[in-house]
């Protein structure tokens, strides 16, 4: 108590710094491969894509990153084991920022995809275990994570297959693939709106005090979808194609028809990532600044501060704009050859999987439902399609994730509790 009272400031700077750094992080890592698609298909630029990212990604953070949040991330630890050593608390948020922030940074370095859900995770389990034991630890949270890293990419892996299946069959394989893009892409624009319009609704735009049932969601998302659909039928209709394009490069306006639906889900992906992924950053700031101005009372539910969410969206764009480009190259270009047709296959599916784990309780990783997802749209086109070289990479990269966040956590909270002690 008495470290709370004399360094109280202190620690909400430290933390609001290291909160800052995983805001980077996050965009470094995270916000590269929600947009990794886009740029891989050449539907974007990566500095498109950038611009794309810093709009969409900071309003959603601001605007619907959440005016509450639980002051434990995911519920992984017992906050009430510490109801007697807050500062304990503080000091092991502060170090799992650090923690997740330095994994993430090293990841996004060497171009691996990793999950900021569980390095912040692995983070807080690593100074739980040493702050108050295994008891401290909630183990069937943990058991849920390691088996997200299978259930999730295979999932959204199934999806893709058969979302690209179906553009094949319907699209590329017809007579007149053009005529037929015309006429099926809008059923596709539709249905990619109504699940974006889902994961928004369901777990975005909640924060900001519009709360739905299913009813209200379902009936608005498909409003919006039809509209969408209509708008965009129309202008691919009276958009003009150049037969010769398709002589140098074989379905060459059908792909242009698919770039236009990229850039719509690039757009309202990032608003979705940003409102959801940037909890990751201010869940533990927000933690240590709720116990620092309570004098170490600790609630199940915190108020954030007007700062904290404009600091982690900030972030957010500084990571993306510094180092996105590796975490891009290898969502994009390495593990398969993506079009705009496949990329949108890929963009759909992890849509469609954040939309079911929303809805069911699953837990999930953005990074691994899109890897998932490109990996069923390559395999679509055969085992060869893919980079089994850079897959393994990146499937080693999950696995070290969660004791790597753990490992540093326990370095850093025993060097800022010497620091502060």
């Amino acid at each position: 108590m008495d470290i709370i009272a004399n360094y109280g400031t202190w620690l909400i700077l430290v933390a609001a710094l290291f909160g800052f750094f995983m805001a980077w992080g996050i965009g470094a890592n995270d916000v590269a491969n929600a947009m990794g698609t886009s740029v891989g298909t050449r539907s974007l630029t990566i500095k498109q894509a950038i611009l794309i990212a810093m709009v969409f990604e900071f309003a959603g953070a601001y605007l619907a990153g959440g005016e509450v949040t639980s002051t434990i991330k995911n519920g992984i630890i017992d906050s009430n084991a510490f109801s007697d050593q807050p500062d304990l608390l503080v000091f092991g948020m502060i170090a799992s920022l650090l923690a997740a922030g330095t994994w993430l940074l090293l990841a996004s370095f060497y171009g691996w995809p990793v999950s900021t859900t569980h390095s912040i995770i692995g983070a807080i389990i690593g100074f739980a275990l040493v702050s108050l034991g295994s008891d401290a630890v909630h183990w069937g949270k943990v058991g849920g994570v390691v088996g997200s890293w299978i259930i999730t990419p295979a999932l959204s892996g199934v999806l893709a297959y058969f979302t690209f299946i179906s553009v094949q069959r319907l699209i590329f394989n017809a007579e007149n693939p053009l005529a037929a893009a015309k006429k099926y892409v809008p059923v596709y624009i539709f249905l990619t709106v109504m699940v974006i319009c889902l994961v928004t609704l369901k777990k975005g735009l909640k924060h900001v005090g519009l709360e739905m049932d299913d009813l209200q969601s379902w009936g608005l998302s498909i409003v919006l979808s039809l509209i969408a659909a209509i708008l965009c039928g129309f202008y691919i209709k009276r958009k003009e194609y150049n037969p010769s394009h398709d002589k140098d490069m074989s379905y060459s306006n059908v792909e242009k028809v698919f770039g236009i639906l990229m850039v719509v889900t690039a757009c309202a992906m990032a608003f979705a990532h940003g409102s959801n992924d940037v909890a990751n950053a201010i869940g533990p700031l927000s933690a240590v600044v709720s116990i620092v101005q309570s004098s170490g009372e600790i609630a199940a539910k915190s108020s954030i501060a007007w700062w904290i969410l404009p600091l982690g969206g900030i972030g957010i764009v500084i990571g993306l704009a510094s180092l996105g480009h590796k975490v891009m190259a290898t969502v994009g270009t390495g593990i398969t050859h993506l079009t705009p047709s496949r990329g949108f296959a890929a963009q759909l599916a992890t849509a469609a999987t954040v939309v079911i784990a929303s809805g069911t309780g699953l837990p999930i990783s953005t990074t691994q439902t899109l890897v998932g997802a490109v990996m069923g749209v390559g395999l679509a086109r055969g085992i060869a399609a893919l980079n089994l070289n850079v897959l393994r990479n990146i499937v080693v990269s999950w696995v070290v994730t969660l004791p790597a966040g753990a490992v540093l956590a326990i370095i850093f909270f025993y060097i800022i509790q010497w620091s502060f002690s």
